[in-house]
């Protein structure tokens, strides 16, 4: 394919997905976004990338046509957590606003663009509305196909629709194993639609080399050990016991006076830390070893939440203007947010599918 790849992120965030498009030579053109926050960091580090505003607003007929579309649509009315009134729901209708842009710039461009568009969102989309709700994304992107529910009533962790256009492979991904050292939980659906071939399941399952992650410390460049974790971190000394709780057990225990499954919520040292949300930070347990009783609990820092999500330390530290960006908005961008991972990993096989790159 001559020239370079492009991409447009709609419901955009932080900019992960441009992150790891542009790790892997594809442009980002545009996002689309209404929180501030996130806009500002976004833009400071994309300073090239034109924001569109509200995706109820936009024609994608009229927008600069890409070939990578990528949109992780609200997640609060699928996720377990959430209202589960799925797709019907205020946020998560918003799905069919990134479908209808989709079909617009498809038929603006003679259905040359997007080639292909992913999307993103919780485990729980494959569950809500008795598992409806997940067979009606597929027939969004397949309007003309008979797309039968599972004779076993459940949707796969992985699967295709093929045998025609476009061409549609589902994975769930957990972050935690993607990345070494793991990186907090994070199981999320990437759908991927190939407008273009039969290429979907080859960008979402072919085994491929990972990129490596920006190493975690200070700007004055210390290892992880020795970095700023805390007041109570002795830089360059032992190295703490760290448990991450399992919140929600931890609370129903406490209010059932479960006392064996409240003291079982506090996991082991090689439990990765619970997912990151937007709506409140989890708390973990924090000693050294020859001083169990000195230890604490504390929540993680705003630097250690982005490294749990691999991104660059400092990703969400600062705004276009330079500004710092207030503790509660980093947490809630980043309790939004996609794991760079699981997002280089797809960016890496959409630009070897569509340059035919061998690797």
């Amino acid at each position: 394919m001559e020239g370079p790849l492009t991409l447009g992120s709609l419901f955009d965030g932080i900019g992960v997905f441009p992150l790891a498009a542009s790790r892997h030579g594809i442009i980002p053109c545009w996002a689309s976004e209404i929180e501030k926050a996130p806009i500002s960091i976004t833009k400071r580090h994309f300073p090239r990338m034109e924001h569109l505003g509200d995706i109820t607003k936009l024609d994608g007929g009229a927008i600069p046509a890409v070939h990578i579309i990528t949109f992780g649509s609200p997640c609060q009315n699928l996720s377990r957590i959430g209202d589960r009134t799925g797709l019907a729901g205020a946020k998560s209708s918003l799905f069919y606003q990134a479908i209808r842009i989709i079909r617009e710039m498809r038929d603006a461009t003679g259905d040359q663009f997007p080639i292909i568009a992913v999307w993103e969102n919780v485990a729980g989309a494959m569950l809500s509305n008795d598992r409806l709700d997940f067979l009606a994304v597929l027939q969004s992107f397949r309007p003309d196909a008979e797309i039968p529910m599972p004779a076993s009533g459940r949707w796969g962790y992985a699967g295709m629709v093929g045998g025609g256009r476009p061409d549609l492979a589902w994975r769930i991904m957990d972050a935690q194993y993607w990345a070494s050292p793991r990186l907090a939980r994070r199981q999320r659906i990437f759908l991927v639609a190939d407008f273009g071939g039969q290429r979907a399941g080859e960008i979402l399952f072919k085994p491929r080399p990972m990129l490596p992650l920006s190493a975690p410390g200070t700007a004055g460049g210390l290892s992880a050990p020795q970095g700023d974790r805390g007041p109570f971190l002795e830089t360059g000394g032992r190295v703490p016991v760290v448990r991450p709780f399992q919140l929600f057990r931890m609370r129903g225990a406490a209010k059932n006076q479960e006392h064996i499954r409240f003291r079982d919520s506090f996991g082991f040292p090689t439990d990765p830390f619970s997912t990151l949300l937007a709506s409140e930070v989890a708390p973990f347990a924090f000693w050294y070893e020859d001083d169990p009783l000195g230890g604490c609990i504390r929540f993680p820092t705003e630097r250690e939440c982005e490294r749990m999500m691999g991104l660059p330390e400092g990703w969400t530290q600062y705004g276009a203007d330079g500004e710092p960006i207030r503790p509660v908005h980093r947490y809630r961008a980043l309790g939004n947010a996609i794991a760079l991972p699981c997002a280089d990993y797809i960016m890496a096989g959409i630009a070897e599918a569509l340059n035919h790159v061998e690797k």
